[in-house]
């Protein structure tokens, strides 16, 4: 077999190692929104702390969290006291965490006797205490009213689960049972593609196999260079706002970046941006680290693989004690809001760039959770996605947000959900005229209807619903979502974008309407035909056929 061949095969084998550890997690798990939403992530790392792969389903959010908590793990237990067969757990944001319900679990890989590489998976486990079921606080002012707080501890050993952490992770959850299922179907995972590690260091020896993973490495690296030097080079500003914190009436916060492209680099700067909050819209720095990552890989070849050969060429710097950097005890749970408010600041930097490839901004993702008001508790967390901004020379997809947050499936489909949980999905549609009007239209918000069949809370953690995505060059701007309480008159009472613990009543429903992208291009250059395109399909309406693009009907 030739070098180039061997080498393919092995990146291959690298990706499918954790591709599969994902894949076990999924079918393992116990909690609503991994089986049916397929959200698991898993990655495989090497002793010194680099990403050597991630399955083909892991978000940069997750994988970015993965890569920067290591090093606190081994800070804690050295590699000289790690044992075959040992787990680890932690959820520490300060730590390059997530958040609380987001656990981290790694597997030391043995060779030759010593941990060699980390076989890693993590998901959002049902639940792990806080104000709210589900995990989600958007009205928390610290950490400890997100939930349970976990450093590096070890969580299982060749003999299984460690009952003390069993214990604690069962006496802070209102779903003990699904938590626990959920934690085994990570230790499970990460057994997995350690098996895989394990028979890749059999066939090519424990020399051969980190030689091939330098060389994936290096390979990245250098394509990842290339592809940097081919972009126009100078300092390039933006900013982006977020709509509220949920706690400040009127306060306001923004992200700022400075995007400096050189030869075969980028720096990615983010001084500037406003300080932390006691409120729910702070980012831990993997996270941030991870908005960075994927915006300015929108730019570039997208074949290139995702690993840490890619970081070396991509310099992040996140303030400390900032939005981006948050730092105890400020609250990391609402991290997308920042980080979104992050990775569209990059787009529009890089758009004034290169204008074309310009891209509007785009509404994001609205998550919510919905729980029984008591015991026995069940708990459906979701999320709807708003439209994608509009690019140049192409609308912007419907309902599919920019995300680097969700799994394979990110929806789950509603009649699994209709069987778990007391409630019916009653309609999913496009808004119509929700897209930003422009030459290129912004893609169409949703609206998801929930009727519920048992009284229940509903927690809500909402952004771009105050300020509208805007267009870019004449463009403009989304429609604004929300989200809403239908009551049993047929009323509609719209909620905070950010509240907690709302009760809803059976047979009363919740509206979830997401925001629309915004256009790319004056409206009254839009190609005729795709105007009566879009009336036909109801995709605008004949009112704003008639007053944004200016069509006579």
């Amino acid at each position: 077999m030739n070098d180039d061949l061997t080498a393919e095969v092995l990146r291959n084998a690298l990706v499918v190692a954790a591709e599969e550890a994902s894949i076990v997690v999924v079918r393992s798990a116990y909690s609503t929104f991994i089986v049916e939403g397929s959200d698991a992530s898993a990655a495989v790392l090497d002793a010194g702390g680099r990403l050597v792969s991630q399955s083909m389903a892991t978000t940069l959010m997750n994988s970015m969290a993965l890569k920067v908590a290591l090093p606190s793990l081994l800070a804690d237990h050295p590699l000289d006291a790690m044992e075959q067969g040992d787990v680890y757990v932690l959820n520490d944001a300060y730590r390059g965490g997530v958040h609380t319900n987001d656990l981290l679990v790694y597997r030391p890989v043995f060779v030759s006797g010593v941990p060699a590489y980390f076989t890693a998976a993590m998901i959002h486990v049902s639940d792990l205490g806080g104000l709210s079921a589900g995990g989600m606080a958007p009205l928390a002012t610290d950490i400890f009213l997100e939930g349970l707080q976990l450093p590096p501890v070890r969580l299982a050993t060749a003999a299984g689960l460690e009952p003390a952490v069993e214990a604690i992770l069962r006496a802070n959850s209102r779903t003990p049972d699904k938590v626990m299922g959920d934690v085994r179907a990570l230790v499970a995972g990460t057994a997995v593609a350690a098996s895989r590690m394990s028979s890749l260091a059999g066939e090519y020896g424990a020399e051969g196999l980190a030689r091939g993973i330098d060389a994936y490495l290096d390979h990245t690296e250098s394509r990842t260079r290339a592809a940097l030097a081919d972009l126009p080079h100078g300092r390039f500003t933006a900013s982006y706002p977020i709509d509220g914190d949920g706690v400040h009436p009127g306060r306001t916060h923004t992200v700022r970046v400075a995007v400096t492209t050189g030869a075969a680099d980028v720096v990615v700067d983010f001084e500037g941006t406003d300080p932390q909050v006691p409120a729910a819209i702070n980012s831990s720095s993997s996270q941030s680290l991870a908005a960075a990552v994927f915006a300015v890989r929108c730019f570039l070849d997208p074949t290139i693989p995702m690993n840490d050969g890619c970081l070396r060429a991509i310099d992040v710097r996140l303030p400390e004690g900032s939005l981006v950097n948050a730092g105890p005890p400020h609250p990391c749970g609402g991290r997308f809001v920042p980080i979104y408010a992050a990775m569209e600041a990059i787009f529009q930097a890089l758009s004034d760039a290169m204008p074309e490839r310009a891209i509007a901004a785009s509404g994001i993702l609205q998550p919510f959770s919905i729980a029984a008001v008591g015991a026995p508790y069940w708990i459906h967390l979701s999320y709807d996605f708003g439209g994608v901004g509009a690019r140049r020379g192409l609308d912007g997809p419907d309902a599919t947000g920019v995300h680097f947050g969700i799994g394979r499936n990110s929806v789950p489909q509603a009649e699994p959900v209709e069987t778990r949980c007391p409630l019916v999905v009653e309609s999913i549609e496009t808004v119509p005229d929700s897209g930003g009007p422009g030459a290129f239209r912004g893609g169409l918000g949703s609206r998801t209807v929930l009727r519920f069949l048992a009284p229940c809370h509903v927690t809500t953690r909402g952004d771009r619903l105050r300020n509208a995505p805007p267009g870019r060059d004449g463009g403009l701007p989304g429609r604004l979502g929300g989200f809403f309480k239908r009551h049993a008159d047929g009323s509609l009472e719209r909620l905070p974008d950010k509240a907690n613990n709302v009760l809803f009543q059976a047979g009363e429903a919740f509206v979830v309407e997401t925001t629309g992208g915004g256009g790319l291009g004056s409206p009254m250059l839009r190609d005729r035909a795709l105007v009566e395109a879009d009336l036909r399909a109801g995709r605008v309406s004949a009112r704003s056929a008639a007053e944004d693009y200016g069509l006579s009907l």
